[in-house]
Parts: structure tokens; C-alpha cells; sequence
């Protein structure tokens, strides 16, 4: 056994050991030391099929002392443990808790298809818009592109918004909520009386259909949560056959979505004086104020709008936003708890699993060297190029990491907008909404890339000093004139293990400690035989674009550090190879964001319009990393064996998961 492999194997049982050690401490608090039982089931949708669910019943909830409860539904693109940080803080306080993965999302098997569409789109808040100043208007285009521009299309709303004249209609705007608020009710250990519903931005919409539904009845909602929702006009809140009880509207400072900024580029002092906020808290305009309680719990007229200083996908974890959701929930119910709102432990469990999605990577790499000790990976490895004629350096460099940066910068929000709506693809092929705008950016980089490595390649024979499948990063230095079809096909297989080993880490995780690994957002999550069919569907694209990015930056843009050794000879290769694969998306985060925070706006929407903001821009902030920790293991691992199959292939296998194994489905 050689020095390496005993070094590695010491470095797995290490980052192993971590890991079990962590997840046991993740769950220990999301069971709140045992005094809260976790468990998952499904529930009967009304459109047939089933909405997976995360169950959290405290150990007081009995038949005999039956307990407050609360529905938790999840942000497009997220699932029911997003909402983790409300439901463990909820559970600690004495509440059932149940978090869905809404229609499209996580385990459930209902596509987001089912929340239905109509042939017409509202650009202004429901209630202020028409026909004759453009702000009602018909739209065309592929099914998703619809079902997304409906989004604040609710079921509950009269025909005028809810159906079409095409016979089409929002079915169920609750994406699930309706059923699970139901199936909550039905527990002998849930008081029916004492019911709230909360959401986080596609379920802010979801929440108000749920207490819609339930307005009047005896297990009308007596509190709902909004965690960056949109409002609406007056007679959509009270009408003679739907009350909405106790309504909390946390305010993202910094949303990214026009639509939850009242269609306004900032949110200011000035906003909560418009008549539509107003409205909203039942209050004249020159009276409305941000954090204030109006109104009154006792008859469920109580309002307020708590300005967060935060952006649209991190409120969920706000400990401002989760405290004053706490201090809501208890005074609409009467619950009295001995937590104190401030006393909250959730992101101590969201680091761990942070921790543990960190190590899981860095134990593969431990596996990978274990695997590259056996013979039969011998072969896999050829090792680095010795060809410093052929390195990059100085303004040569420079020049080709700023036009990689710039050309996949500010294509970033075309392309991804593009595919994500109204890219022309079999739906029922590629169903995953923001896997098509990645897949409709990476076609269209994959394009540049291949003429970018042709022009040199025909440049350089045409000089008489021709490049190799070596150069490129596709065959060991050997044997360079042919692509090595072999060196490709065991690299396949390594990375195969290699993410399978993190998907084994994950399913074990998920079956001990119903936990996977995350922060805030879903990374890691064991995949339903749909998503695995999916994962299918768009690894093609994702692989070629992983190992073509690898080729133009690890081998074609090749540097005297990448073959310097030690662990300072990796980072003086690694800083270059993360400037070139995650510069674009810092460049257009910058864009997007200081304009933000200066006060202006967000620059998506100053630059080009709202159409390039919302989704993708928002994403940036989890992408961003994402690039960063994915550069880190293509370095590695390409310096660990000389070509860029292994590399690519790697990161190109955990990004499809990341898309396919959680995120919106039709």
C-alpha cells in the first residue's frame, strides 16, 4: 500500500466520519432533542397522483391536548426542506408542521403542469391592470412559458383572470396546499380551530389560494405568512365570501422580482403610502407605516408588512423575518410558548448540512485517489503535458479570460431567460423549466467554444506548428495525434463512482437522519425514477459543456502554474481557472447587484428589462458558489490526471443532478 493511498484512506474515514457525526447533530436538531417526531408521507392530490410531505409533530400534540398547526409551502425551485428554518422553529414552539414539496418539485409526483394556465398575462399588480393601456394582455408561446407567466393567476380569482376563452383555467393555484391543508386538519393531534398557513414566494401565492379555500369553514386558516408575496387590491382580500385572517407580508428590501416591489425598480419608505398597501392594511395612506401591526388578531383583521433587509431567496432564512413569523403565527393562535422568538437554532443545523454537502465533495476526491490506485485506472492518469511552449501567460492570458468572461456573462441572462420560456423543445422531453435555461446558455457556449478551439486549431497547422488532442486537454502526451476514445471511456466510469459515491452519502443520510445536503437551498437530493429519467434527458448537454469549458481553460489556457506542485503551486493554478469558470457570473452579479444596492434598481431590470430579472438573476447568488467549489474540483482532479475528461465529466454529472434533483418539473 503505497504513502497515497494510506493518506487517503485516513482522509475518507476522516471527512466519513464528519459527515455522520454532523448529520447526527442536523437531525438531533430538527427533532429538537427528541421532543419532535420527523417523519415523511405522502398525501392524495386532487388532480390525482401524490404530494410528498415532511411531517413535524411535537411530542405535546396528542389526541387528548390536540396542537396548533401550520402549513409550510415552499419558492419555485425549491422543496418542502427550504422551509426548514420556519417548520424546526415552529415544531420547538409546540406547532404540527407540515412542509410540502409543492406540484413540480422534490419527491411529488405531480407536474407544476397541474397548477394550469390561461392564454393571458397581468405586468402590473391584479386589480390596477386592462386591456387598453397593454397591462392585460394575451400571450402564445410553449406550455411553461405560460404556466410561469401565470404564477399570480389564482384559482380563487374571478373568471376574468382564472379562465380563458379556450376553455383553458388556473386549476389549482395552491400547487397542493388545498389537499395538504386538509390532510393537516384531519390529524386527531391538530386543534382544526387553531390553523395557519405561511409560504415563500410561489407559495405566498400558494397561501392565499389555501386560505381562500378554506375562508369561512371552521378550519379557515387563522394566520397566513407571506415571505415575499405580492398583494392585491382590496376587493380581492374581503369579499362577502372570502376573508383572509391575520396576514403578515415579509418584505425582501432587495426582490429581485418586480412583482413583489409592486412593479417599483426599489423598495422605500415611500412604498407602504401607495393605495394598494394601504388597502392592504386597511388603513388610509398618510397612516400605513413599515413594521407595524394594524388591525386587531381577535377578529383577524390584524396587518403588517415587515421590511426585511434582505434579497428574495435568503428571507427564508432571515433570523429577523423567522422571529417576527414566530411572534405572528403565536399571537393569531393563541399559543403561548416558552421559546422566546429570538431563541432560534435552525441555522446552526443549516451549517451542518452546508458542512456536511462540503465534505461529501471532499470525500470524493479521497475515493477518486483510491480508484486511481487500482490497476485498472492506471491508464486514466497520464499525467500533466510537459510542453511549456505551449502555456498561456501575461497578456495572451489575460486576453482570453476576459473574452471567457465576457462572452458567458452577458449571455447569461438571454440565453437562460430564452430557454427557460421559449426555447422550442419536446415538453414532455425536457420538462425540468430552469434545466432548459441552462441547457439553452450551455448549447449556445458550446457553439462558441467549439469555433473558438477550430480557429486555432486550423491557425496553428496553417503556421506549421499544428495543436494535438494532447493540447486539448483529449489524450495523454503518449500518444497526442488521436483523440483517445479509451482515456474517455474509463474517465466516464470514474466519474460514475465518483458521483455515485456522493449519491450513496446522500441516500444513507436521507434514510438515517431525513436530511440531505444543502444550505438553503436543495443541492443534493436522492432522485424520484421521473427525475432520474430527467437527469438522463439533460446529462448529454451538460457533460460536453463541463469538458469543452475544462478543455478552453485547464488545457487550451494552460499556465507555468499548472504543473507547479505542492499545495501553493494549486492555488496559483486554481485562482486563474476560477476566474475563467465562474468570472462571467460575478460579472453579471455585479450588474445585477450594485446598481441594487446603490438604490437604483436591480440591473437586469435597468439594462434590458424585468423580462432578463427574476429567476435566473436570483440564482446568481447560489450559482456563484456553486462555480467557485465546482472550479476547485476541476483543478484537483485535473492536475491529478493530466487531461480533462475526468474533470469535466464530474462537474458536469453533479450540476445535472443539482437541476433534475429537486427543482421545477412540468
Amino acid at each position: 500500500m503505497t504513502k497515497r493511498v494510506k493518506k487517503s484512506i485516513v482522509f475518507l474515514s476522516v471527512c466519513l466520519g464528519l459527515i455522520f457525526t454532523f448529520m447526527a447533530a442536523a437531525s438531533r436538531i430538527q427533532r429538537d432533542s427528541g421532543r419532535v417526531e420527523v417523519g415523511l408521507l405522502s398525501i392524495q392530490a386532487a388532480e390525482g397522483g401524490e404530494i410528498a410531505a415532511k411531517l413535524y409533530r411535537p411530542e405535546t400534540a396528542t389526541a387528548q391536548s390536540p396542537a396548533p398547526a401550520v402549513l409550510l409551502i415552499h419558492g419555485y425551485q425549491n422543496d418542502k426542506d427550504a422551509s426548514g428554518a420556519a417548520a424546526i422553529e415552529l415544531a420547538r414552539r409546540g406547532y404540527v408542521v407540515l412542509a410540502i414539496d409543492a406540484y413540480g418539485h422534490g419527491s411529488t409526483g405531480v407536474g407544476l403542469a397541474a397548477r394550469g394556465y390561461v392564454n393571458h398575462k397581468v405586468s402590473v399588480n391584479f386589480g390596477e391592470d386592462s386591456e387598453a393601456d397593454g397591462t392585460y394582455a394575451a400571450i402564445s408561446g410553449p406550455m411553461r412559458y405560460k404556466v410561469m407567466l401565470n404564477f399570480s393567476n389564482l384559482s380563487f380569482f374571478n373568471e376574468h383572470y382564472s379562465r380563458d376563452a379556450e376553455g383553458n383555467a388556473i386549476e389549482d393555484s395552491s400547487v397542493g396546499g388545498i389537499a395538504a391543508y386538509a390532510a393537516l386538519a384531519a390529524y386527531d393531534f391538530v386543534d382544526g380551530t387553531r390553523m395557519a398557513v405561511g409560504g415563500h414566494s410561489m407559495g405566498t401565492w400558494a397561501s392565499w389560494s389555501v386560505a381562500a379555500a378554506y375562508a369561512g369553514t371552521e378550519i379557515a386558516p387563522k394566520a397566513v405568512v407571506l415571505q415575499a408575496g405580492e398583494l392585491f387590491t382590496q376587493d380581492v382580500y374581503d369579499s362577502e365570501s372570502i376573508r383572509f385572517n391575520n396576514v403578515l407580508l415579509l418584505q425582501a428590501k432587495y426582490d429581485e422580482f418586480a412583482m413583489f416591489r409592486d412593479y417599483n425598480s426599489t423598495v422605500t419608505e415611500e412604498l407602504p403610502r401607495s393605495a394598494l398597501r394601504a388597502a392592504f392594511l386597511g388603513v388610509p395612506p398618510g397612516e400605513t407605516a413599515w413594521n407595524t401591526t394594524f388591525g386587531d388578531f381577535a377578529d383577524g383583521s390584524a396587518r403588517r408588512m415587515e421590511l426585511v433587509r434582505t434579497n428574495h431567496r435568503l428571507i427564508t432564512h432571515s433570523g429577523a423575518a423567522v422571529a417576527q413569523a414566530m411572534e405572528w403565527f403565536d399571537a393569531a393562535t393563541g399559543n403561548e410558548s416558552p421559546v422566546a422568538p429570538s431563541d432560534k437554532v435552525y441555522l446552526i443545523k443549516e451549517m451542518l448540512t452546508f458542512a456536511c454537502l462540503l465534505l461529501a465533495l471532499a470525500a470524493m476526491l479521497g475515493f477518486m485517489e483510491l480508484l486511481l490506485a487500482l490497476p485498472f485506472f492506471q491508464s486514466a492518469q497520464p499525467g500533466l503535458p510537459d510542453r511549456p511552449e505551449r502555456t498561456k501567460q501575461g497578456r495572451a492570458w489575460r486576453r482570453g479570460a476576459a473574452v471567457t468572461i465576457l462572452v458567458a456573462g452577458l449571455t447569461y441572462p438571454f440565453m437562460a431567460q430564452l430557454g427557460h420560456g421559449l426555447l422550442p423543445l419536446p415538453e414532455r422531453i425536457f420538462r425540468m423549466t430552469v434545466g432548459n435555461g441552462f441547457l439553452a446558455w450551455y448549447l449556445l457556449l458550446i457553439v462558441v467554444m467549439l469555433v473558438t478551439t477550430a480557429l486555432p486549431w486550423k491557425k496553428a497547422k496553417k503556421a506549421g506548428a499544428p495543436l494535438d488532442y494532447c493540447d486539448l486537454g483529449f489524450a495523454g502526451q503518449d500518444n497526442p495525434a488521436r483523440f483517445d476514445w479509451g482515456l474517455l471511456g474509463k474517465s466516464a466510469l470514474l466519474a460514475l463512482l465518483m458521483a455515485g459515491f456522493v449519491y450513496l452519502l446522500v441516500w444513507v443520510c436521507q434514510s438515517l437522519f431525513l436530511l440531505d445536503f444543502r444550505v438553503i437551498w436543495p443541492f443534493f437530493r436522492p432522485f424520484s425514477l421521473a427525475r432520474l429519467g430527467q437527469f438522463f434527458v439533460y446529462i448529454p448537454v451538460f457533460a460536453l459543456f463541463f469538458v469543452l469549458n475544462n478543455s478552453k481553460i485547464f488545457a487550451q489556457m494552460r499556465t507555468p502554474a499548472t504543473g507547479r506542485p505542492g499545495f501553493k503551486g494549486f492555488l496559483s493554478c486554481w485562482w486563474r481557472n476560477a476566474i475563467c469558470m465562474a468570472g462571467g457570473v460575478f460579472l453579471i452579479c455585479l450588474v445585477e447587484y450594485i446598481p441594487f444596492f446603490a438604490g437604483m434598481g436591480p440591473g437586469a431590470d435597468l439594462l434590458f428589462s424585468p423580462l432578463f430579472g427574476g429567476p435566473f438573476m436570483s440564482l446568481l447568488l447560489i450559482f456563484f458558489p456553486q462555480i467557485l467549489v465546482l472550479s476547485l474540483l476541476c483543478t484537483y482532479i485535473h492536475r491529478r490526471t493530466g487531461h480533462v475528461f475526468v474533470s469535466g465529466l464530474t462537474a458536469g454529472i453533479l450540476s445535472c443532478w443539482i437541476i433534475a434533483g429537486g427543482s421545477a418539473m412540468l
